[in-house]
Protein backbone atom coordinates (compact mmCIF):
# COMPACT_ATOMS: atom_id res chain seq x y z
CA UNK A 1 0.00 0.00 0.00
CA UNK A 2 1.16 3.52 -0.68
CA UNK A 3 1.29 5.03 2.76
CA UNK A 4 0.12 8.58 3.25
CA UNK A 5 3.60 9.57 4.48
CA UNK A 6 5.31 8.18 1.36
CA UNK A 7 7.39 10.95 -0.28
CA UNK A 8 6.24 9.86 -3.75
CA UNK A 9 2.97 11.73 -3.16
CA UNK A 10 4.87 15.00 -3.46
CA UNK A 11 4.86 16.38 -6.96
CA UNK A 12 2.05 14.20 -8.32
CA UNK A 13 -0.34 16.07 -10.55
CA UNK A 14 -4.13 16.05 -10.41
CA UNK A 15 -6.89 16.89 -12.82
CA UNK A 16 -5.78 20.47 -13.31
CA UNK A 17 -2.33 19.22 -14.44
CA UNK A 18 -0.70 20.88 -11.44
CA UNK A 19 0.57 19.27 -8.27
CA UNK A 20 -2.12 18.45 -5.77
CA UNK A 21 -1.74 16.79 -2.40
CA UNK A 22 -4.97 14.96 -1.48
CA UNK A 23 -3.58 13.58 1.75
CA UNK A 24 -5.10 16.22 4.07
CA UNK A 25 -8.55 15.58 2.56
CA UNK A 26 -8.06 11.81 2.71
CA UNK A 27 -6.93 11.96 6.36
CA UNK A 28 -9.88 14.17 7.26
CA UNK A 29 -12.28 11.79 5.51
CA UNK A 30 -10.81 8.93 7.46
CA UNK A 31 -11.45 10.92 10.64
CA UNK A 32 -15.01 11.62 9.39
CA UNK A 33 -14.62 15.37 9.19
CA UNK A 34 -16.86 17.55 6.99
CA UNK A 35 -17.39 14.84 4.42
CA UNK A 36 -19.37 16.79 1.82
CA UNK A 37 -16.70 19.49 1.39
CA UNK A 38 -13.92 16.91 1.34
CA UNK A 39 -15.57 14.82 -1.35
CA UNK A 40 -16.24 17.98 -3.35
CA UNK A 41 -12.55 18.87 -3.13
CA UNK A 42 -11.42 15.39 -4.18
CA UNK A 43 -13.85 15.28 -7.10
CA UNK A 44 -12.73 18.73 -8.24
CA UNK A 45 -8.98 18.11 -7.92
CA UNK A 46 -8.72 14.48 -9.02
CA UNK A 47 -10.99 14.75 -12.07
CA UNK A 48 -11.27 18.12 -13.76
CA UNK A 49 -13.36 18.08 -16.94
CA UNK A 50 -12.25 14.53 -17.73
CA UNK A 51 -8.60 15.28 -16.98
CA UNK A 52 -6.93 13.19 -14.33
CA UNK A 53 -3.36 12.84 -13.12
CA UNK A 54 -1.11 10.36 -11.38
CA UNK A 55 -2.34 11.51 -7.97
CA UNK A 56 -5.84 10.41 -8.99
CA UNK A 57 -4.66 6.78 -9.10
CA UNK A 58 -2.78 7.07 -5.81
CA UNK A 59 -5.84 8.60 -4.14
CA UNK A 60 -8.06 5.72 -5.30
CA UNK A 61 -5.62 3.28 -3.72
CA UNK A 62 -5.51 5.20 -0.43
CA UNK A 63 -9.30 5.61 -0.27
CA UNK A 64 -9.83 1.91 -0.95
CA UNK A 65 -7.46 1.01 1.88
CA UNK A 66 -9.46 3.19 4.27
CA UNK A 67 -12.71 1.70 2.99
CA UNK A 68 -11.38 -1.80 3.70
CA UNK A 69 -10.73 -0.82 7.30
CA UNK A 70 -13.74 1.38 8.01
CA UNK A 71 -16.52 0.83 5.38
CA UNK A 72 -17.69 4.42 5.36
CA UNK A 73 -17.41 5.92 1.87
CA UNK A 74 -19.85 3.85 -0.15
CA UNK A 75 -21.26 5.48 -3.27
CA UNK A 76 -18.83 8.42 -3.20
CA UNK A 77 -15.82 6.15 -3.46
CA UNK A 78 -17.37 3.93 -6.11
CA UNK A 79 -18.43 6.86 -8.29
CA UNK A 80 -15.10 8.69 -8.01
CA UNK A 81 -13.08 5.53 -8.69
CA UNK A 82 -15.29 4.65 -11.67
CA UNK A 83 -14.86 8.14 -13.11
CA UNK A 84 -11.08 7.98 -12.73
CA UNK A 85 -10.97 4.51 -14.30
CA UNK A 86 -13.08 5.64 -17.25
CA UNK A 87 -10.92 8.72 -17.78
CA UNK A 88 -7.74 6.64 -17.45
CA UNK A 89 -8.46 5.37 -20.95
CA UNK A 90 -8.78 8.84 -22.46
CA UNK A 91 -5.76 9.40 -24.73
CA UNK A 92 -4.78 12.70 -23.13
CA UNK A 93 -4.56 11.30 -19.60
CA UNK A 94 -1.43 9.73 -18.13
CA UNK A 95 -1.21 5.99 -17.54
CA UNK A 96 -1.03 4.54 -14.06
CA UNK A 97 2.60 4.99 -12.96
CA UNK A 98 4.52 1.71 -12.99
CA UNK A 99 5.18 1.93 -9.26
CA UNK A 100 1.39 2.04 -8.61
CA UNK A 101 0.18 -0.54 -11.15
CA UNK A 102 -0.04 -3.54 -8.83
CA UNK A 103 -1.71 -1.61 -6.02
CA UNK A 104 -4.13 0.02 -8.45
CA UNK A 105 -5.17 -3.39 -9.83
CA UNK A 106 -5.58 -4.70 -6.27
CA UNK A 107 -7.67 -1.65 -5.36
CA UNK A 108 -9.94 -2.41 -8.32
CA UNK A 109 -10.41 -5.98 -7.13
CA UNK A 110 -11.48 -4.55 -3.77
CA UNK A 111 -13.76 -2.00 -5.46
CA UNK A 112 -15.53 -4.84 -7.28
CA UNK A 113 -16.10 -6.58 -3.95
CA UNK A 114 -17.44 -3.37 -2.39
CA UNK A 115 -19.81 -2.98 -5.35
CA UNK A 116 -21.05 -6.56 -5.01
CA UNK A 117 -21.63 -6.02 -1.29
CA UNK A 118 -23.59 -2.86 -2.07
CA UNK A 119 -25.75 -4.75 -4.55
CA UNK A 120 -26.41 -7.49 -2.01
CA UNK A 121 -27.36 -5.02 0.71
CA UNK A 122 -29.95 -3.30 -1.50
CA UNK A 123 -29.80 -0.23 0.72
CA UNK A 124 -30.61 2.46 -1.86
CA UNK A 125 -30.85 3.22 -5.56
CA UNK A 126 -27.74 5.43 -5.59
CA UNK A 127 -25.58 2.52 -4.49
CA UNK A 128 -26.95 0.35 -7.29
CA UNK A 129 -26.24 3.13 -9.79
CA UNK A 130 -22.61 3.32 -8.66
CA UNK A 131 -22.07 -0.40 -8.12
CA UNK A 132 -23.03 -1.55 -11.62
CA UNK A 133 -20.47 0.60 -13.48
CA UNK A 134 -17.75 -0.48 -11.04
CA UNK A 135 -18.46 -4.15 -11.67
CA UNK A 136 -18.41 -3.62 -15.43
CA UNK A 137 -15.16 -1.66 -15.26
CA UNK A 138 -13.54 -4.21 -12.95
CA UNK A 139 -14.36 -6.92 -15.50
CA UNK A 140 -12.73 -4.91 -18.29
CA UNK A 141 -16.04 -3.85 -19.83
CA UNK A 142 -15.00 -0.21 -20.21
CA UNK A 143 -17.65 0.87 -22.70
CA UNK A 144 -20.42 -0.71 -20.64
CA UNK A 145 -19.03 0.78 -17.44
CA UNK A 146 -18.86 4.26 -18.99
CA UNK A 147 -22.37 3.86 -20.41
CA UNK A 148 -23.79 2.85 -17.04
CA UNK A 149 -21.89 5.58 -15.23
CA UNK A 150 -23.04 8.45 -17.41
CA UNK A 151 -26.57 7.30 -18.28
CA UNK A 152 -29.12 9.48 -16.53
CA UNK A 153 -32.76 8.65 -15.83
CA UNK A 154 -34.16 10.65 -18.76
CA UNK A 155 -31.74 8.99 -21.19
CA UNK A 156 -32.67 5.59 -19.82
CA UNK A 157 -36.36 6.40 -20.25
CA UNK A 158 -35.79 7.50 -23.86
CA UNK A 159 -33.68 4.44 -24.62
CA UNK A 160 -36.11 1.86 -23.27
CA UNK A 161 -39.05 3.66 -24.87
CA UNK A 162 -37.32 3.74 -28.25
CA UNK A 163 -35.79 0.25 -28.21
CA UNK A 164 -38.41 -1.62 -26.20
CA UNK A 165 -41.55 0.47 -26.72
CA UNK A 166 -41.70 0.37 -22.95
CA UNK A 167 -44.96 2.19 -22.26
CA UNK A 168 -46.80 0.18 -24.93
CA UNK A 169 -45.32 -3.21 -24.06
CA UNK A 170 -45.07 -2.90 -20.30
CA UNK A 171 -47.53 -0.18 -19.41
CA UNK A 172 -47.39 0.95 -15.83
CA UNK A 173 -46.04 -2.30 -14.48
CA UNK A 174 -43.95 -1.96 -11.38
CA UNK A 175 -40.73 -3.81 -10.90
CA UNK A 176 -40.33 -3.52 -7.15
CA UNK A 177 -40.75 -7.24 -6.61
CA UNK A 178 -38.95 -10.14 -8.31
Amino acid sequence: MIELDDPRWEGLKGGYRVTYDPRPAIRALEADENRRDLWKELWNELDHQSDIGEVSYAAVIALVQIEKRRRRFGANLLALAATIEIERHRARNPPVPAWLETEYREAWADLAEFALQDLRSGEDDERVKTALPVIALARGQHKLGAFLMWLDESELDALVEHRLTWSEAYGKATWNEP
